[in-house]
């Protein structure tokens, strides 16, 4: 039983004209032989894009692509067809399977914060996709928001499916609120905005957390926060 902090502060970084990036994983240019990832958990950046910029057109295959919107919107085109715009509090999904080219740009007029997270798939080559959905914004009374799920059944709630055996769950918490949240596998905890204790240990905004050999953890909110759980086999 286990739970890792890792703080905003030392995560590694990327920063340009238009994007200031935050990595909690190996990624581009910044590699940590320590951090490669966290089971099928492959990538986590958090990302502040400017406005009027963002991602061009761009290659993934074999991956699946979550993007959680905390603060803005980005706006999403593929070669497939598909454009859509995710806001703050939502989050589209895109299974890149055998090949998908696509673009994300922040046509906002404010600049938009997301975190772009990557899970490797259970089987390689499945047809490329994109989806997203709204979201619930009130806060959590009992339980997080299951928001992706790798099982088809959660569809009928609600969830936005991927290709793996994995749950991403969010919300937001008002002060004193306290859950306890139940793991399936293993999960890395990030807290999107405010501060938290988790099992006791102190988080704040940015900061990462890992979970493991855990039947479930406890989540109180020291402030009125956001949260979002990346629950992933081994």
């Amino acid at each position: 039983m286990a739970v890792t902090i890792y703080p905003f502060d030392g995560l590694g970084q990327f920063k340009n004209d238009w994007l200031h990036a935050r990595y909690h994983f190996s990624f581009s240019e910044y590699h940590n032989p320590n951090r490669i990832g966290f089971g099928t958990l492959r990538v986590i950046n958090d990302d502040i894009i400017q406005p009027q910029s963002g991602f061009g057109m761009h290659p993934h295959r074999d991956m699946e692509i979550i993007t959680y919107v905390r603060k803005g919107a980005i706006s999403h085109e593929d070669n497939l067809g598909n454009k859509g715009r995710t806001a703050a509090g939502d989050v589209q999904v895109m299974s890149a399977g055998k090949g998908i080219l696509h673009a994300e740009q922040n046509a906002e007029d404010e600049e938009t914060n997301l975190f772009q997270i990557w899970i490797t798939p259970r089987e390689s080559r499945v047809q490329p996709r994109w989806d997203m959905r709204k979201f619930p914004k009130t806060p959590v009374t009992d339980a997080l928001h299951l928001l992706v799920s790798g099982r088809k059944e959660d569809e009928q709630q609600g969830a936005l499916y991927i290709h793996q055996d994995a749950f991403l769950y969010g919300g937001r918490l008002e002060k004193g609120q306290e859950i306890t949240h139940k793991l399936h596998h293993q999960a890395y905890l990030l807290v999107s905005e405010g501060e938290i204790t988790l099992d006791g240990t102190d988080l704040k905004k940015g900061d990462g957390a890992e979970v493991t050999g855990q039947e479930s953890v406890k989540i109180s909110a020291v402030s009125d926060a956001e949260v979002v759980v990346i629950d992933v086999p081994a």
